[in-house]
């Protein structure tokens, strides 16, 4: 089981392919704070009104200096799918090997349906400027999360 993050990490470094199979990394947001959140797979309920969510608050973030980066285990060609089905904004990234999610305690036990489970825990790390952990939640709901992180960052 991976450790959690916590405030005044630094946030671990990524490379991770995007829907169209483009690099993104962490590093490439230095300057701007960045929201990374975890979700379980892409066309999935929850998981569509989690990014659908981001995707309709992403002007206010972005006018806050905040980017949206979301991270599953999924392949690209399964990212772009689920981008074009749901007209998807947010920067959606996939991490087959779940190194990333490991890396930031969103992958391991977690409880489904009253079972205990491996699988991805469903999280959102709030990244400042310099790349240390500002906000680390784990466990999040994937409806009204989006506006309790806007609320709690008092956008």
């Amino acid at each position: 089981m991976s450790e959690r993050l916590q405030p005044g990490d630094t946030a671990p470094a990524f490379t991770l392919p995007d829907a169209d199979g483009n690099d993104v990394s962490l590093a490439d947001h230095k300057g701007r704070k960045v929201i990374v959140y975890f979700y379980p797979a892409a066309l999935t309920p929850g998981c569509t009104k989690q990014a659908c969510d981001f995707t309709d608050n992403l002007d206010v973030l972005a006018g806050a200096g905040y980017d949206v980066i979301g991270v599953s285990p999924d392949k690209p060609e399964k990212l772009a799918k689920f981008r074009e089905k749901e007209s998807l904004k947010v920067t959606l990234v996939g991490d087959p090997e779940k190194k990333v999610l490991e890396a930031y305690g969103a992958f391991g036990e977690k409880k489904l349906y009253g079972k205990t489970v491996t699988g991805v825990i469903r999280s959102t790390v709030v990244v400042d400027e310099e790349g240390k952990v500002e906000r680390a939640l784990y466990n999040v709901k994937a409806t009204g999360h989006v506006a309790k992180i806007i609320k709690d960052l008092g956008i």
